[in-house]
């Protein structure tokens, strides 16, 4: 394989807008990460995609149908391009779909980035090198889907926007080899591929109406897990859903207004390691506050059971909790073809709590870790992602970037924070020898490579609010690679890990035992309600004003934050920096 490259000029090209920038990803972050690199004038930007279209977990190919999201219409989208409201927004709320996201997705491919995405090419490694002069390189090996061409392609910055929802993780004993070993006759898939393998589970489990009809296992009791029983139920099949644990959610009798929706409200009731205003300090550092968080985010919980008609004695009341876990949907206004519609009618049958352990000898059963039989003619798993970096980075490269986990300094750094709110926090399984914590500053750049200003993350920060906040990142990480005076970073390495390690302290007393569930790539940082409070933060690094949506101290909480709010963030950077160039 011979290195190809885009330039030849072997000096330091570290802030310069003629370098090659690589954007790993056509997801929503790498979208709007090279745009936003682009519009501040980077000519040399080039996204690479395995998929055949742009949008990520939204591509064509992997929006599987039944796919629902946990936005609404004016939630999930950029600045620089209006999205059209769902056909159907009046009976859900303005819910929006998988097909919505894919269409939005690839209408702003369409507008801003022709010719940028280099489409079916699978990054296989990404390695950094450093010559003589410590002039880094980044060498990215991809192979060509429908060829198998692999080629080494060379980049002076890359900005790695994986996500974590692309990597299937599938348990050794339910795997579709483990399924084959034990001769089990039907399909085995992950959800990640219901979209591409629908006719084969179609046709091996045969409808209700046939002589001999079929049944579907779905394993696993997260979003994907329900969208696929609602679909299949609602194509008259037979379907089951085994879980230990179902996701928390909201509901509402009606579609909530905007400022309850998409205030400040709930963020202010989830507490942030700084707590910036009166109001939150009341809340989080008072026992009276505390009193009332717990109270409202109780009796959130309780009314959406009571929204959906969720029976005292469902397994689905076995949910997490909505103020500690991150394992939560948001199911608005409920709908008669919905998943906790089906369930009530019967038409989805819940095997809970109980945990699939391996297929029977028989080529047609699961077998529960309780001693259950299930008969089954095809099993999904709705079993999660693993990390999207495990795979395209070497030991070496990890340990130069600093992208591994490393271990707490020390068990007071756990609970140094003495928000009354996080008292009586479910037990934790960490321990002082198995805690570990990422080393991500801001979940943007590794800490250790700070300084470099070669290498950045964008989507790996967990937050309900993904387009705002990934947006904001580009913005972040564009003034990063610029080398903006007015950025505010840590003034050493030392600084920069001692600021992730607390982030990761702080983390772990937050969301007991969340860390353990989702994946790296998309544990960089964890801004679940909190997301106006991390993304007000990544202004002030900018030095640019904050909490945006305005409102005086009795109605801030409730103002609507928009989009609008943001859009001239590339002009209020360049306008400070052309003040600093004057100065």
């Amino acid at each position: 394989m011979q290195p190809v490259t885009g330039r030849t000029s072997p000096e330091p090209v570290a802030h310069r807008r003629d370098c090659r920038i690589c954007v790993v990803g056509a997801g929503a972050a790498g979208l709007i990460t090279a745009y936003t690199l682009i519009q501040d004038g980077f000519d040399n930007v080039q996204i690479l995609s395995r998929d055949a279209s742009p949008g990520g977990v939204w591509a064509a190919q992997r929006v599987y149908p039944g796919l629902t999201i946990n936005n609404v219409h004016g939630e999930f989208r950029f600045s620089p391009l209006p999205m059209p409201p769902p056909s159907n927004a009046e009976v859900t709320g303005g819910r929006l779909s998988g097909e919505d996201m894919r269409q939005y997705m690839e209408s702003f491919a369409e507008h801003f980035l022709k010719g940028k995405i280099r489409y079916e090419t699978e990054v296989l490694e990404i390695r950094v090198q450093s010559d003589d002069q410590q002039c880094r390189q980044w060498h990215i090996t991809v192979e060509d889907a429908r060829s198998r061409e692999q080629q080494v392609l060379i980049y002076d910055k890359v900005v790695l926007c994986t996500g974590g929802c692309s990597e299937p993780k599938i348990p050794h004993l339910l795997s579709p080899t483990a399924a084959s070993d034990a001769g089990f006759i039907g399909p085995v898939l992950h959800s990640s591929q219901f979209r591409a393998q629908l006719e084969q589970i179609l046709t091996a489990a045969q409808p209700k109406t046939e002589d001999n009809p079929g049944f579907v296992l779905v394993i696993g009791g997260g979003k994907s897990a329900q969208d696929i029983c609602a679909y299949l139920a609602n194509r008259n099949r037979r379907v089951g859903m085994v879980f230990e644990t179902a996701d928390a959610f909201v509901a509402a009798p009606i579609a909530l207004p905007g400022f309850i929706r998409k205030s400040r409200f709930l963020a202010v009731l989830s507490p942030d390691m700084n707590l910036r205003t009166r109001l939150e300090r009341f809340l989080h550092n008072t026992w009276l506050g505390s009193k009332i968080v717990h109270g409202i985010w109780s009796v959130l919980q309780w009314s959406s059971f009571g929204a959906l008609s969720v029976p005292g004695n469902s397994p689905l009341r076995r949910a997490h909790s909505l103020f500690w876990g991150i394992r939560t949907n948001d199911e608005g206004v409920g709908r008669p073809d919905g998943f906790h519609a089906l369930v009530n009618a019967g038409k989805i049958e819940l095997i809970a709590p109980a945990r699939a352990a391996s297929y029977g000898a028989d080529g047609h059963s699961v077998v529960l870790n309780d001693g259950r039989v299930v008969e089954a003619d095809a099993v999904i798993l709705c079993t999660g992602y693993t990390s999207s970096w495990d795979k395209v980075f070497d030991k070496v490269t990890v340990e130069e970037l600093g992208l591994s986990q490393q271990n707490l300094v020390s068990v007071s750094s756990l609970t140094t924070f003495g928000h009354a709110s996080l008292c009586g926090a479910p037990a934790s399984k960490y321990t002082v020898t198995n805690t570990r914590t990422s080393s991500i500053y801001r979940g943007i750049v590794p800490a250790r490579n700070i300084f470099y200003r070669d290498f950045a993350i964008n989507g790996a920060i967990f937050t309900t609010n993904n387009g705002y906040t990934f947006e904001l990142c580009a913005h972040w990480i564009s003034s990063y690679f610029l080398e903006d005076p007015f950025l505010r970073l840590p003034t050493s390495i030392g600084e920069a890990l001692q600021a992730t390690e607390r982030r990761s302290a702080w983390l772990r007393k937050r969301y007991p035992d969340m860390l353990a569930w989702v994946n790296q790539s998309y544990s960089s940082d964890i801004a679940f309600w909190s997301w106006p409070q991390l993304t007000d933060q990544l202004l002030e690094d900018m030095g640019l004003p904050s909490m945006r949506s305005g409102g005086n101290w009795l109605t801030w909480p409730f103002k609507v934050i928009d989009l609008k709010e943001i859009e001239s963030l590339g002009q209020e950077r360049a306008a400070k920096r052309l003040q600093y160039r004057t100065a």
